[in-house]
């Protein structure tokens, strides 16, 4: 299992409170901000409720 790099593209002002809490648990606040999360099914979950407003790398462990 490798890393995955999230960052957070666009706004959360308006969204739904369960998006606003999905970003907050991935560790995004602001616009540009980018964190290293474990790549597993959990993680994959989360992006999925967010998948319009982040964008994913994979980062391979090296």
């Amino acid at each position: 299992m490798g890393k995955l790099k999230i960052t957070l593209k666009k706004s959360l002002i308006g969204r739904p409170a369960q998006q606003r809490r999905t970003a907050e648990a991935l560790g995004l606040r602001k616009i540009g901000q980018q964190v290293i999360q474990p790549d597993n099914p959990a993680t994959w979950g989360q992006i999925e409720k967010l998948s319009h407003l982040v964008e994913v790398e994979e980062i391979s462990e090296d």
